[in-house]
C-alpha cells in the first residue's frame, strides 16, 4: 500500500498546478488516447494544405516558361494569395470561434480545395491570381481551426507538443508535393496536378464529420481522458468580439511576431524552388530530392520544438520561461541563413537553408501555443485570425519587394540577410509587450 500511494505521489509531482477551479485527475486511472486521434486529423489537414500551396511554387519554373510571367507577375499572383489569406484570417478566425471547429473547419476545407482545382483552369496571370485569391479565403481557415481545437482536446503541458506534431504537416506536405508534383505533370500534364491534390481536400472531410465532437460531447472518449483535458481548464467566459481583443498587449504580441516571421516562410516556401533552379540549375525532375531533404528536416524541427517546451514543463520550468527559452533557441539556428548566398555548393546551401526551416517551425509551434496560453479558448480562433492576417500582410509585402527585387538586381543576398534577424527582433517584441505571458483578462 505504500508503495501504490508513493507511485500516486510522484505522478502528481509530474502534473501542472492548475488554478482553484480545476477539475482533479485521478493519477491512478489511465489517461485515454482519444486526443491524439483528432491532433491526428489536424496533421493530415494540415499537410493537405499545404501541398495544395506548393504546388504552384514547385510549378513556377515550368509555367513562368509556358506564359512568359515576370519576376514582378508572379509576385503579383503571390501577393494575390496572401492578401486573401490575410483576409481570410480574419473572417475565418471569427467563423471558428462563432460556429465552432466542426462546422468552421468544414467549409474552410471545401473553399480551399474547390479554389485548388480551380488552377487547372487559370490561362493567364490574371486567371491564375483569382484562383490564388480563392485559395487564400480557404487555406486562412486552416489555423484558427486546429489552434482551436488543440486548445479545447488538449491541456496546457500538452499543447505545444500537439501543435508541434500538427505543424509539422506542413513539411510533410511539402515533402510530398515536390515528389508528387513532377510525377503527375510530367506524366498527365500541369492541370492534373492541381485538380488531383485539391481532390484530398474531400477525402479528409469525410473522416472530420465522422470523428470530430467537443471532448465533453464525444462517445469515445473516456471520463479519466476529459478530466485529464479539463484538468488546467479556465473560468468560461462570454464569446469576445475580436474588435475588443486588439487593445491588449497580449494581442500584440503574437500579431507582431506573427508579422516579422510568417513572410520568412512564405519566401521558403514559394522561392526555394526558383533559387535552387536559378542558382544551382535544378530542373523540375531534379528538384525533388533537395526540397524533401529541406522539409524532412522542417518536420523534424517542428515536433521538436514543440517537444522541448513540453519538456521544460514537466520537468518543473514556468510556462513563460519553457516557451521563450525555446524560442530563443530556435531563433539562433537561423541566424546562419545568412551564409546561403555565399556558397556555390548545392548541398551546403540545402544545409543551412534546412536549419533555419526546421527552426521556423520549431519557433511557429510555440508562438501558436502563446495564444492558448494567454486567451480563453472562446477568443482563441480570433487571436489566430488577427495574427495569421498580420502574418500574410507581411507575407503579401515580402512577396511584392522580392518580385522586384529579384527583377533589378538578381540577387538574393538582401532576402537572406533579413531571413537571419528577423526571429531575434520578434522575440525582443514579445518579451517588452508580455514579458511574462500573462493570461488576456476579459473587460
Amino acid at each position: 500500500m505504500k508503495k501504490t500511494n508513493k507511485i500516486i505521489d510522484n505522478a502528481a509531482r509530474e502534473l501542472p498546478v492548475s488554478p482553484a477551479n480545476a477539475k482533479p485527475v485521478d493519477t491512478a486511472v489511465k489517461v485515454g488516447s482519444f486526443r491524439w486521434r483528432i491532433c491526428a486529423l489536424l496533421f493530415f489537414a494540415t499537410t493537405i494544405n499545404y501541398i495544395d500551396r506548393q504546388v504552384l511554387g514547385i510549378l513556377a519554373p515550368q509555367l513562368q516558361s509556358e506564359m512568359n510571367w515576370t519576376e514582378v507577375q508572379y509576385g503579383y499572383i503571390i501577393t494575390a494569395f496572401q492578401f486573401a489569406y490575410a483576409l481570410g484570417f480574419l473572417i475565418m478566425g471569427n467563423i471558428m470561434d462563432r460556429f465552432g471547429a466542426r462546422k468552421g473547419f468544414s467549409f474552410a476545407v471545401v473553399l480551399w480545395s474547390f479554389a485548388a482545382m480551380l488552377h487547372a483552369a487559370a490561362s493567364s496571370a490574371l486567371t491564375f491570381g483569382f484562383a490564388r485569391f480563392g485559395l487564400g479565403i480557404g487555406e486562412a481557415g486552416n489555423f484558427p481551426a486546429a489552434i482551436k481545437t488543440v486548445s479545447e482536446w488538449f491541456p496546457k503541458k500538452e499543447r505545444s507538443l500537439a501543435i508541434g506534431i500538427f505543424n509539422s504537416g506542413a513539411n510533410i506536405g511539402a515533402i510530398v508535393a515536390p515528389l508528387a508534383v513532377p510525377f503527375i505533370a510530367l506524366r498527365f500534364g500541369w492541370e492534373w496536378a492541381f485538380i488531383i491534390t485539391g481532390a484530398l481536400g474531400f477525402i479528409w472531410l469525410a473522416f472530420w464529420l465522422a470523428t470530430y465532437k467537443k471532448p465533453e460531447d464525444h462517445p469515445k472518449i473516456t471520463k479519466a481522458e476529459l478530466d485529464f483535458i479539463q484538468s488546467d481548464s479556465e473560468e468560461p467566459v462570454e464569446r469576445i468580439p475580436w474588435l475588443k481583443l486588439f487593445p491588449h498587449r497580449q494581442t500584440w504580441a503574437f500579431a507582431l511576431a506573427k508579422f516579422m516571421t510568417d513572410p520568412i516562410w512564405w519566401f521558403y516556401l514559394y522561392w526555394l524552388p526558383k533559387y535552387l533552379n536559378t542558382s544551382h540549375g535544378l530542373t523540375l525532375d531534379k528538384i525533388g530530392l533537395p526540397l524533401v531533404a529541406i522539409y524532412v528536416l522542417s518536420d523534424l524541427g517542428s515536433v521538436a520544438g514543440g517537444w522541448l517546451s513540453s519538456f521544460l514543463i514537466n520537468k518543473g520550468w514556468s510556462v513563460n520561461s519553457a516557451r521563450k527559452t525555446t524560442m530563443l533557441i530556435c531563433a539562433l539556428a537561423v541566424l546562419p541563413i545568412f551564409f546561403t548566398s555565399q556558397t556555390a555548393n548545392l548541398w551546403i546551401a540545402v544545409g543551412l537553408i534546412s536549419l533555419a526551416t526546421a527552426a521556423h517551425q520549431g519557433w511557429s509551434a510555440n508562438l501558436f501555443t502563446l495564444v492558448s496560453d494567454m486567451f480563453p479558448k472562446n477568443a482563441v480562433g480570433s487571436v489566430v485570425g488577427i495574427g495569421g492576417m498580420c502574418g500574410a500582410v507581411g507575407g503579401m509585402l515580402i512577396a511584392t519587394a522580392t518580385g522586384y527585387l529579384l527583377d533589378k538586381t538578381e540577387s538574393y543576398v538582401p532576402l537572406f540577410i533579413i531571413s537571419s534577424v528577423s526571429y531575434l527582433l520578434a522575440l525582443l517584441l514579445i518579451q517588452v509587450l508580455a514579458p511574462k505571458l500573462k493570461p488576456m483578462r476579459p473587460q
